[in-house]
């Protein structure tokens, strides 16, 4: 629990609209939204479980992937959803930390298990004859505990020095969750360090996963264009494609969010890109890795057919 030694015992969620007539076709577009991310990620995680055929590195982050796009989707939604009924916004002071802590450890972790994935996909494409001694089962479980270990030490960080601010008489936040930037800029102390341990902290976890991601992309291409085979050329690239568009989506919107000095900020834009970062990515994860990879349809397939024989159709 966050020790409170500010006036401020609770938090009001402006939410996304206050426009009633948006409430209802927005509140059911959501459900919809977050049904398909519970559906999508658990789908994954359970092909992969059931079909041995998965139980490699590549999948073994996929669900990984799948898990922490359910959480951090999870512990923003339900938030979103009941901004939409009636009534006042209303979130206590530790809830709001608490949701600004998984939120943000999750998404950490988000970014170091693609940061994985993309050096998962060098050893394949690069250094193929090497790759079942490269990547272990110990390295891809030190791989993904760290990314769990580096997510939650980087929610604690931002979490302590958000709620170490005072709160005095400002406690609407201009926001549909509490998200870093919009709870930070109601402060009545001095935010200066607050702001500046964001930026450093988010660019370090941010540009330290793309250098990886970079460097092992910019071999992997290199491999790719060296390759004599057509066949081996497509399916280098198709190996690739699905983390390629995940890190593209992923990246460019956390750039954007927190990237900037608050001056920058604009809410009602923060808001619009937060929709997409925080509900629609996770999603689209799901979608992005299933309807691009043979091995994921094949697999659904497989398990689809196996149930509908032990029903008896």
């Amino acid at each position: 629990m966050m020790k409170n030694t500010t006036g401020v015992a609770q938090f009001f969620l402006l939410g996304l609209t206050s426009d009633p007539e948006l409430q209802v076709p927005l509140f059911v577009m959501f459900t919809l939204v977050y049904l398909g991310t519970l559906i999508g990620n658990l789908g994954i995680i359970t092909l992969i479980l059931l079909d041995s055929h998965l139980h490699t590195p590549m999948y073994f982050f996929l669900s990984n992937l799948s898990l922490v796009d359910l959480c951090y989707s999870s512990a923003v939604t339900p938030t979103v959803l009941a901004g939409f009924t009636p009534g006042d916004k209303v979130i206590s002071y530790d809830a709001c930390a608490a949701q600004m802590f998984f939120f943000v450890a999750f998404a950490t972790v988000e970014n170091y298990l693609l940061a994985s994935m993309a050096y998962d996909r060098y050893a394949a494409v690069c250094k193929p004859l090497h790759y079942t001694t490269t990547m272990t089962t110990s390295v891809c479980t030190g791989l993904a505990t760290g990314s769990y270990v580096c997510g939650f030490l980087n929610a604690s960080i931002h979490t302590g020095d958000t709620f170490s601010l005072s709160f005095c008489m400002f406690n609407v936040v201009h926001h549909f969750f509490c998200d870093i930037p919009a709870v930070m800029i109601l402060s009545c102390s001095d935010r200066h360090v607050s702001e500046l341990v964001l930026v450093y902290v988010v660019s370090f976890n941010v540009f330290f996963a793309l250098l990886v991601i970079l460097i092992s992309y910019i071999f992997i291409f290199i491999t790719i264009l060296k390759m004599p085979s057509s066949a081996g050329y497509q399916k280098a690239l198709s190996t690739c494609a699905s983390h390629f568009t995940a890190v593209s989506i992923f990246y460019g919107t956390i750039i954007f969010m927190y990237l900037q000095p608050s001056s920058s900020h604009s809410m009602d834009v923060d808001k619009t890109a937060s929709v997409f970062y925080a509900v629609i990515i996770p999603l689209l994860n799901p979608l992005v890795y299933s309807l691009r990879n043979k091995e994921v349809k094949s697999a659904f397939m497989k398990v689809f057919v196996e149930a509908k024989l032990s029903l008896g159709f």
